[in-house]
Order: structure tokens, then sequence, then C-alpha cells
């Protein structure tokens, strides 16, 4: 257990907490989080989840920036849903991507379990971008992904990050909840 992989998984639980209280302050978090986290993922030999942090990353600073303007705009941080059409557009991204980057990984590199972690990777990818969207759906995304890697760090022994995993999996559904929550207040 690495004192580093265990504060790298302690901010990412505080910027989750944030997220689901749709506070802004939770990509000061995150910045720091992913930062480490891409570390910890080169040295577990899981690149996919390595250069997703280098995204997380660029859509952290985005989504502060959006975040921002909808506080400064409405006074509060607005959710909204996607259409039927987008949601299946997404998904079907989600999944050709996964098939291209897994293949990617698993032909180039020597990447473990190279299409679950380039699932793992692309749903992340699509989770954070609608999150910087505030979009509900981002909370179903992040379910999904708590749920998948969770199995995939245990078996890379990375336990802190499996059990931040299992935290995440609580958060996510508490923020799904308080999201639609708010939506409907709106």
């Amino acid at each position: 257990m690495s004192p580093l992989e265990c504060l790298a998984a302690l901010l990412i639980l505080a910027n989750v907490v944030l997220v689901a209280q749709r506070s802004v302050w939770n990509y000061a978090f995150a910045i720091a989080g992913v930062a480490l986290y891409a570390w910890i993922f080169y040295e577990a030999k899981l690149y996919s989840d390595m250069l997703l942090q280098g995204f997380f990353l660029v859509i952290n600073l985005y989504g502060w920036r959006h975040w921002s303007r909808s506080l400064a705009t409405a006074g509060t941080v607005t959710v909204s849903r996607l259409g039927a059409g987008d949601r299946a557009l997404w998904l079907a991204g989600i999944a050709l991507a996964t098939v291209a980057w897994g293949a990617a990984m698993h032909r180039l590199t020597d990447a473990a379990l190279p299409f679950v972690d380039a699932g793992i990777a692309m749903a992340s990818i699509a989770a954070q971008i609608l999150l910087s969207r505030q979009k509900l759906e981002n909370w179903l995304l992040w379910i999904a992904v708590d749920l998948v890697a969770i199995g995939v760090y245990a078996t890379r022994d990375l336990w802190p990050t499996a059990a931040l995993y299992v935290l995440l999996l609580g958060v996510s559904i508490w923020g799904l909840r308080d999201w639609r929550r708010a939506e409907r207040q709106a």
C-alpha cells in the first residue's frame, strides 16, 4: 500500500463528494488527484488509465470554467439530461472507442487487461465530459465504471484504489439521487 496511492485516493474521494454536492471546488481536488494517479497507473502498467489522467486534467480545467460560469449566471450549478438520441450516440461512441483503444493497447503495449482498461477509460471520458456539461447521465456512467474498476484494481493489487472505487460507487449513487432532486427543483 503506497502512501502516494492513499493520498491520490483521498483527493479523488473529496473531489467526487464535492461534485455530488455540485460544488465548483471539486476541481481543485480533481486536478491534484489525477496528477498523482497518472504516475500510479504508469507504474501498474494500466496505460489507458494513465493517459486518461492527462485527459482528466484538461477536462477538469474546462469543467471548472464551465461550472463557474453556471454559478455566476444561475447562482447554482444547474442539471439537465441528454435526449434519447444523444444517449444512444454517446453509448455507441463509448463502445466503438473501447474496441479501437483496446485493440491498440493489446497490439502496441504490454497492458494488463487492455480491453477492460480501455472500457473504463472510454466510459470515464464520456462521464467526465457529461459531468462538465452538467448532464445527469454522467452518474450512470460513473456507476458502471466504478463497478468494473473495483475488480480491475483488485486484480492489479491496487487495494487503496479498489477501496476508493467502492466508496466512489456509493458517492455516485448519492450524486445521482442528489442531481435528480436538483433537476426536479429547477
